[in-house]
């Protein structure tokens, strides 16, 4: 079974997303973080197949989390999914150049979900 890391430091949020993926039937088990710093610490201790990961946090936002995991050679090709309110173009030119795989602006839809998933063969 694969494994969904959900960091984001709103509980709500990290709730919103484990239900889509739950309604779109998707097959996982789901970790949580709150910022990126224990984000990692997930990351380093288990196996992880995709994260969605929320931009502004305390302690480790998501783009400084975002460019640690591109930095470690392990997790080149781990799909990263910037789940953020940012949604200026610059954020979003910004957060893929840092690695991520791709980006979805809240409010958040299923659909929105599905076709991503769907372009990163999750």
């Amino acid at each position: 079974m694969k494994t969904v890391l959900v960091v984001d430091d709103s509980i709500i949020m990290r709730d919103i997303v484990k239900n889509i993926l739950m309604e779109l039937k998707i097959q996982c088990q789901f970790l949580e973080a709150s910022n990126g710093k224990k984000a990692l610490q997930l990351l380093e201790t288990n196996k992880i197949n995709i994260v969605f990961l929320d931009w502004n946090m305390p302690e480790m936002d998501g783009l400084e989390f975002l460019k640690k995991v591109r930095a470690m050679p392990d997790y080149e090709q781990l799909p990263i999914v910037m789940v953020t309110s940012e949604a200026a173009k610059y954020d979003m030119v910004e957060a893929l150049h840092c690695g991520a795989t791709d980006y979805i602006v809240k409010p958040l839809e299923s659909k929105v979900f599905l076709e991503k998933l769907s372009e990163i063969a999750f």
